[in-house]
């Protein structure tokens, strides 16, 4: 486990802030968005904030650009509500996960069809 037994609350904490602040937040590019994990390093000097976006290609993109513009201020609120020794730079990363278990999930319904006949 990276960074201790500490760092897993510490990464739920910024992912529950950052998933909140977005929340609120008003640019009409930020549309459906989950934050899915927050990775810190051990040193609380950066974290990578996952999200998933639902939407065209189009809109993911105008949400990965908002998110970017957007980065300062989720960076402040973080640092208001969380007493940690250093406020983390921050970077949003799309999650993997979801296009992984789309590709499985293909897959499986391939073999299913192919198994019937």
């Amino acid at each position: 486990m990276r960074g201790g037994p500490r760092m897993p609350r510490v990464n739920e904490l910024l992912r529950e802030v950052v998933a909140e602040e977005l929340r609120v937040l008003k640019d009409p590019a930020i549309g459906f968005v989950t934050v899915t994990a927050v990775d810190t390093s051990p040193d609380l000097h950066s974290a990578l904030v996952f999200y998933t976006a639902l939407g065209t290609e189009e809109e993911q993109a105008a949400c990965a650009a908002a998110l970017k513009r957007a980065t300062p201020h989720l960076r402040s609120r973080m640092g208001a509500q969380v007493r940690l020794k250093f406020t983390p730079a921050i970077e949003f990363r799309v999650d993997p996960s979801l296009q992984t278990g789309l590709r499985i999930d293909t897959l499986l319904r391939e073999i299913a069809v192919t198994d019937e006949q």
